[in-house]
């Protein structure tokens, strides 16, 4: 099983990279996999040489080609202008329509006040049902507040990646017993 991490952070350090870990590590935990994070500000320079798929170079390819073939895709963005970054869009516009049908997504996204967190609902989430993917039904929104300088301290937003997994597992056959251990979390919130 694949697992990857995209977190459209445009700078380092990054608190939407942080989320994006921290989500990546729970489900590691759970399926016992090893997972992969992409952050944008390393990604985009190299996504950003081609316009369209068939420009991108072997490191280009070797992006979209890890994308299009994980089983979970844990996708995080900064709130930048009531939206996700520019450079996760770039990067998601040289992915093949196809290649994310029926695929897990988790869904994150960081602003600097609560009122921007509906932004997973009303721009990530049409997003990826373009794609036909899956998006788990608890997306992750963090703000400023829920971090120690750049490190995930938040326990409500602890707590919605327990669930979020714990819903992610549901998705999969034989993970009941991980739901299970997941929903008797002392974090975890009743779904």
């Amino acid at each position: 099983m694949k697992v990857l991490g995209l977190s459209g952070n445009v700078k380092q350090p990054s608190r939407t990279a942080s989320v994006v870990r921290s989500i990546v590590d729970a489900v590691e935990q759970h399926f016992s996999v090893a997972g992969r994070v992409i952050e944008l500000v390393d990604a985009a320079p190299i996504l950003f040489r081609a316009l369209r798929a068939d420009q991108l170079d072997e490191a280009g390819k070797a992006i979209i080609d890890a994308v299009e073939t994980a089983d979970i895709l844990v996708v995080g963005s900064p709130v930048y202008r009531a939206s996700y970054t520019g450079a996760l869009k770039h990067l998601l516009d040289l992915v093949d329509f196809r290649a994310l049908t029926g695929k897990r997504v988790i869904l994150a996204a960081t602003g600097g006040t609560p009122l921007h967190g509906l932004m997973t609902e009303h721009q990530l989430r049409p997003l990826f049902g373009f794609f036909n993917a899956l998006t788990i039904p608890t997306a992750i929104y963090a703000t400023e507040s829920d971090f120690t300088g750049h490190a995930l301290t938040g326990v409500a937003v602890t707590d919605r990646i327990d669930r979020a997994v714990a819903e992610l597992i549901q998705l999969f056959p034989n993970a009941d017993a991980g739901a299970r251990s997941l929903q008797t979390s002392p974090h975890a919130e009743t779904v």
